[in-house]
């Protein structure tokens, strides 16, 4: 009798499946082996109302570093890099990439202490800031880039700043595992 098993699907060559932490415990990212399956719902539309849905530049600030998903990848299994979801906290309780903490856009200059800044006489010092990757729901989501922009203003290093514009669209398109959170506080900045 035939395997009628499909085939896999890998993220990278050779590799299929991987496994990254999240406050909750390990979280295994993988890529859905359906050769049929299709984006549905949300993600699906091309087009949303502007403003505010326009598209954004792949460098917001001067400085930042733009990744792809294996960029990102890579990010979630540095334990020097924290990638963060700038997405409202209710979106993010729904779901997420697994690994990712909730930078909410209109928290950003609060997270700079969890990122390893210090306030001084002058704002925010942030000589010793931990690198950050930060996303949002796709190419034409503004709340990331907000974010940077506030955390560039408040005296982060652009330079520290990665960004993944392609966002959970651009996930979720790739046909990425995502993690539901949930509503609990410990997994917010």
């Amino acid at each position: 009798m035939p395997d009628t098993a499909p085939p896999e699907v890998c993220i990278a060559d050779g590799v299929v499946r991987l496994n990254v932490d999240t406050p909750a415990g390990p979280v295994e990212i993988c890529r859905i082996a359906d050769h049929e399956h299709c984006l549905t719902g949300e993600w699906a539309h091309t087009s949303r109302p502007a403003p505010p849905a326009l598209l954004q530049p792949l460098v917001p600030v001067a400085g930042v570093v733009p990744l792809g998903e294996l960029e990102l990848i890579e990010a979630l299994r540095d334990a020097d890099i924290v990638v963060a979801d700038g997405r409202k906290p209710e979106q993010f309780a729904r779901y997420t990439i697994p690994g990712a903490v909730n930078l909410p856009f209109t928290e950003a200059e609060s997270a700079l202490e969890y990122l390893g800044c210090r306030r001084d006489a002058d704002g925010w010092d942030c000589r010793d800031a931990r690198r950050v990757a930060l996303f949002c729901n796709g190419v034409w989501c503004g709340q990331s880039p907000a974010a940077i922009r506030k955390m560039t203003a408040a005296g982060f290093p652009a330079e520290r700043i990665l960004y993944y514009r392609n966002g959970m669209q651009g996930w979720l398109l790739q046909g990425l595992s995502v993690w539901t959170p949930g509503e609990t506080e410990s997994f917010h900045i």
